[in-house]
């Protein structure tokens, strides 16, 4: 894919706010996927209830592993601070 040439700085401006807008639709867009995927559904049944309650625990468990994970892997990036003898 060949870059786009740009002539003067009027061209640049408009292709920065062109940007700019895609940008602003894209992450309303991500942010209202983010909604749907993280607020509760609702449950008419008690079954849909346990079931939604379960599978709330379950992502639960799932990131703390995950975090977990991260930090055994990761962690000497984040050093603990040494306490100064008095």
């Amino acid at each position: 894919m060949a870059t786009p040439s740009y002539n003067t700085i009027e061209e640049l401006q408009h292709r920065k706010d062109e940007l700019k807008v895609t940008l602003q639709d894209e992450s309303q867009k991500m942010g209202k996927l983010w909604h749907q995927l993280t607020d509760p559904q609702p449950s008419n049944t008690k079954g849909e209830m346990v079931v939604n309650i379960i599978s709330n625990c379950i992502t639960a468990i799932d990131a703390f592993l995950l975090v977990r994970k991260l930090m055994k892997t990761y962690g000497n990036l984040f050093p603990k601070k040494k306490k100064e003898k008095k």
